[in-house]
């Protein structure tokens, strides 16, 4: 963590001036496109590419150093990967990351919990964090995720997993809040968090990604319900006590609903975007992007020789990296929007404070 908190001053001299150059500390993989869920949110299964080995994301880690501080292993649904458990391995032999998320959604439960305990114990250095989408509840989660007991499946892999002996495993679960289910939030968190306890429970706005496929689908909530949907999950925040890691993520959660509601009244960078510059995304097919959201690539690491840093540093990235620096992108995604607070100096302030001086679960500060 103090490695982590001493790069935050690097980044920011990045950000501003070029300099030094530093490789993303949040690097998302996209392991697939495939998907076995049709979501109503999402159209990833639609695209095509030629996935990278095992052999090749090594090649790519190993020339990473021991940069990124937390990895999230992405799909399409990661676990359709049947080697999915080498290629996390792989990122932690390589770079010796803090965290590795891996969001899913539970359809795969003969595979699953088999293949999480197995990355827990060859990752024991990382905290291994699995997010189970849940969208809804029984069938109404199934009609917004296009697969018939696809709810029921989901649950019988959070029990699976919560019965695993993983002493680095935290279990969330994971909501997409979109125009399908925004008005119902209440009653969906209630009901899961009532139901399974949850060692955290956070959720995502739905967007317009290019790399989703969803550019003119209207998935997004209006920001009035929006604010009403987040405004609850906030005031459930501030009611509960959170245990270890997810303390200071849901800290940081409750700042991030409060970013997204301005985003969807002033669609502007509310606080400096470091896409580009502390956080990063590696698609399936090995093209580099800074973000999901507009998918641009800087670079294909089949090109470069499996040469991340080539890519990163190189003149597409360059050009790309002062267009966000200077405000000509903006976007509510959470995955980036976690980084972007953590070098946001006045939110880092304000959860250090938050997480000193509430009182832990056993009733200590």
């Amino acid at each position: 963590m103090l490695k982590l908190l001493t790069s935050i001053p690097l980044y920011q001299s990045m950000r501003r001036i070029g300099r030094p150059r530093l490789l993303p500390l949040n690097l998302t993989v996209s392991v697939t496109y495939r998907c076995n869920s049709r979501c109503l949110t999402c159209n990833v299964y639609d695209r095509k590419a030629d996935e990278f080995t095992v052999d090749e994301f090594d090649r790519t880690f190993a020339s990473m150093g021991r940069t990124p501080y937390w990895f999230t292993m992405s799909g399409g649904e990661p676990f359709l990967r049947t080697d999915l458990v080498d290629i996390c391995e792989s990122a932690w032999r390589r770079t010796r990351p803090a965290i590795i998320n891996i969001p899913t959604n539970g359809i795969l439960t003969d595979r699953i919990p088999a293949m999480v305990e197995d990355i827990a114990g060859r990752c024991r250095g990382a905290q291994v964090i699995i997010n189970l989408s849940l969208d809804e509840v029984g069938e109404r989660h199934d009609v917004i995720r296009g697969v018939p007991g696809n709810y029921e499946k989901a649950i019988n892999t959070y029990h699976a997993l919560r019965n695993l002996k993983a002493p680095n495993l935290t279990l969330g679960i994971h909501t997409v809040i979109s125009v399908h289910n925004v008005g119902r939030l209440p009653e969906i968190y209630k009901h899961i968090t009532k139901q399974l306890a949850p060692d955290s429970y956070i959720t995502e706005i739905a967007e317009e990604r290019v790399e989703l496929e969803t550019i003119g689908s209207g998935v997004t909530p209006a920001p009035g319900d929006y604010a009403a949907a987040v405004d609850f999950l906030t005031a459930r925040l501030h009611e509960q006590q959170f245990r270890g890691i997810s303390r200071v993520t849901q800290s940081f959660r409750a700042r991030y609903y409060d970013l997204v509601k301005r985003f969807l009244d002033e669609h502007r960078q509310i606080i400096p975007c470091y896409a580009g510059f502390a956080s990063g995304q590696i698609a399936p097919d090995g093209d580099v992007w800074f973000c999901c959201i507009e998918a641009r690539s800087v670079g294909n690491l089949r090109d470069s020789g499996y040469d991340f840093p080539a890519i990163w540093f190189g003149e597409k990235a360059r050009a790309l990296r002062e267009r966000v620096r200077t405000g000509g992108c903006s976007c509510p995604l959470a995955n980036a929007g976690y980084t972007n607070m953590l070098m946001h100096v006045p939110t880092l302030v304000s959860v250090g404070w938050e997480i000193a001086t509430r009182r832990s679960p056993g009733g200590k500060r």
